[in-house]
């Protein structure tokens, strides 16, 4: 998302280190690895953080952040959730996952491929244009990530929405209020009940535990 905070801290480094040897092991040209978890989990972080640590061992390797994605326009979103109710609303319903997978089959193919990418500033939907040609993986993150098809790595981080307030309020991206904490608490119910496809869990100490 444009405009965007990133609070990249040390447990990112720590936890993308370790994973890092897992990708360059299982190394292969269109390799998706997948970032799940609650507002405030850190994902685009550790994304971001992957992908650095990734293009100093010479792979091209591009975040795709599918939090861009929702239907429903941002400025109309809220009153789409009231009006069809919270718990029916939110949830994997909510991605437009035509253009998910065709921006992905776009990366597995070389194209040059145009994405969505929200303006957090005017809550406008731009649309960003880039070159997969010589672009080796992609990270998918989002809340509902995991879900994706096709990926090589799914990576689920335990943090809840309880324990992520404070970065939710630093960055600042969605009004903490009544109709928010609502939001937040389907969005848990949905997000944890994706937690059995992860191959990788970051747990709520950001340690890095391979999935049993």
């Amino acid at each position: 998302m444009l405009g965007d905070v990133l609070l990249i801290g040390e447990k990112h480094e720590n936890a993308a280190k370790v994973i890092l040897p897992r990708i360059l092991e299982n190394r292969k040209n269109k390799y998706i690895i997948a970032v799940s978890g609650e507002s405030g989990s850190g994902k685009t972080e550790l994304s971001h953080v992957i992908a650095k640590m990734l293009r100093k061992e010479g792979i091209f390797c591009k975040p795709i952040h599918i939090d861009n994605y929702y239907r429903i326009h941002p400025l109309e979103r809220t009153e789409w959730r009231k009006k069809h109710g919270i718990e029916t609303a939110v949830g994997l319903g909510e991605y437009d996952w035509d253009t998910i997978y065709r921006n992905i089959d776009d990366f597995k193919n070389d194209r040059v491929s145009t994405m969505p990418c929200i303006d957090l500033v005017t809550e406008q939907v731009d649309h960003l244009t880039t070159d997969f040609k010589g672009i080796e993986m992609i990270i998918v993150d989002g809340l509902y990530a995991i879900h994706t098809e096709g990926v090589d790595l799914r990576i689920f981080i335990e943090l809840t929405y309880h324990e992520t307030k404070k970065a939710q309020v630093v960055r600042g991206k969605e009004p903490q209020n009544e109709y928010r904490m609502q939001v937040l608490e389907r969005e848990h119910q949905v997000v944890q009940s994706l937690r059995e496809k992860a191959d990788i869990f970051i747990n709520k100490e950001y340690q890095v535990v391979p999935a049993r």
